[in-house]
């Protein structure tokens, strides 16, 4: 690996966490370079909810190589794009009834998030924002003023204006509204809250430690912006296209938002792809006012749209996640009930899952480099870490999802019978 120490910047993560190369990967394994196969429960960071290398996807793919497809072309109209936009409409946005016009942005998320904070600007010709704390949105300077962790506002350089943090669903404990709070500022004229052009939200924060906001929370929040003429943007950039059971993550709740921001398993495969929908009447863009040279993905679209074919034309796959995800919650719920030394809470939704260890944030740290040395590949998440996060591919086999959860179930049987880690944490063993 010296290459990669010798000339790849410090800025570099996940490498840091999961030494090795990796050469081949197939649904949730991956392989390294020396044959050591890997169980995935990080699956891109949420960018492969069908699983590495897609056989069905991968044949769509190489038939469009095969035949010299458009690769590149701008914001131009092309056949990959027109189908694309065909199948969402038919199987995503028809079903739900939604009046969305669809923005190409950028390939990354972040930009989707630029995207969607500098139109609610420009049509309500306000420029504050409201976010919530521990929120993620991306670390692009618009978006990183909408993201509440130090460790990435501290990179901004600049200062980060027009963004007002909000207490998110039970930061401020069970029995407090935040919305209350929220609305309250709205209402006071000396509260020194600038009236937002927009509120942006995750229904499930996931680098901020997969906290859930209840349907009831989700409502009254559109409630609250349709009042106070504040559009609603879900960012649904990492717990969207599947992860919660349902295509969108808040159509458990009966919302509708104003702007949806769309990334990571979008396109299916891993290819870069990100879109902003929203309602008809906000599109009040000029021709080019927001572009890039990479929003036409047309490889991206071929997948994608094999995606929504493959997977979105019936329930079953809402059905297998929302299995799947009662497995996972009452495994871990298991860990932690077992786990007597600690205080641990089970977080989630869907199948995006957390192990709670605020008493010991070091310690899911720990848990995941134990993983990695026994073949599972696990992430952490939360302002210290303190968030031990699975986002195993939705379809995985159950058995390797078994498979998984019980090397998480050893890793802290081992890890907390370790006496130098016991005397580092300063834990209680009975």
């Amino acid at each position: 690996m010296n290459i990669f120490n010798r000339l790849e910047s410090n800025v570099r993560g996940y490498c840091r966490s999961f030494p090795t190369t990796f050469t081949k990967a197939q649904n949730a394994t991956l392989t390294d370079e020396a044959g050591n196969e890997y169980i995935d429960f990080l699956a891109g960071a949420g960018t492969l909810n069908y699983g590495h290398n897609n056989p069905i996807f991968k044949a769509k793919l190489l038939e469009f190589l095969e035949r010299d497809g458009l690769l590149h072309g701008l914001d131009m109209h092309t056949d990959a794009k027109q189908h694309f936009l065909e199948v969402f409409e038919k199987h995503i946005l028809s079903p739900l009834e939604f009046d969305y016009k669809v923005q190409f942005t950028g390939p990354t998320g972040t930009n989707a998030v630029e995207a969607a904070l500098k139109l609610a600007r420009k049509v309500t010709g306000r420029t504050n924002v409201v976010s919530f704390t521990n929120g993620f949105h991306g670390v692009s300077l618009g978006s990183v003023a909408a993201t509440g962790n130090s460790h990435f506002r501290d990179a901004a350089g600049t200062p980060l204006n027009n963004v007002t943090f909000m207490p998110y669903y039970g930061y401020l404990g069970d029995n407090i509204d935040t919305l209350e709070y929220f609305e309250a500022l709205l209402k006071d004229n000396s509260s020194g809250l600038d009236l937002p052009a927009a509120v942006i939200v995750e229904t499930v924060q996931g680098e901020g430690g997969v906290n859930v906001a209840s349907a009831e929370w989700l409502q009254q929040l559109e409630t609250l912006c349709q009042e106070h003429g504040m559009l609603l943007i879900i960012d649904d950039i990492q717990v969207g296209c599947g992860r919660t059971g349902s295509f969108f993550s808040f159509e458990e709740a009966g919302i509708v938002p104003d702007i949806v921001t769309l990334s990571k398993s979008l396109s299916g495969y891993g290819l870069p792809m990100s879109l902003v929908l929203m309602r008809s009447e906000l599109d009040q863009w000029e021709p080019g006012e927001h572009n890039g040279t990479f929003r036409g993905n047309n490889l991206a679209f071929v997948s994608a749209a094999a995606a929504i074919e493959t997977y979105w034309s019936d329930y079953r796959l809402t059905r297998e996640v929302k299995r799947k995800g009662t497995l996972i919650e009452s495994r871990l719920q298991a860990i932690a009930d077992t786990t007597t030394e600690l205080d641990m809470e089970v977080r989630g939704r869907g199948m995006m899952w957390g192990l709670a260890c605020s008493e010991y944030p070091q310690l899911p740290d720990m848990i995941s480099a134990e993983a990695f040395k026994r073949g599972l590949i696990i992430e952490t998440s939360g302002t210290d870490s303190h968030v031990l996060k699975i986002l195993a591919p939705l379809t995985i086999e159950d058995d390797q999802l078994l498979e998984g959860l019980e090397i998480v179930a050893d890793c802290f049987k081992t890890v907390l019978n370790d006496e130098k880690v016991i005397k580092e944490l300063g834990l209680i063993t009975n």
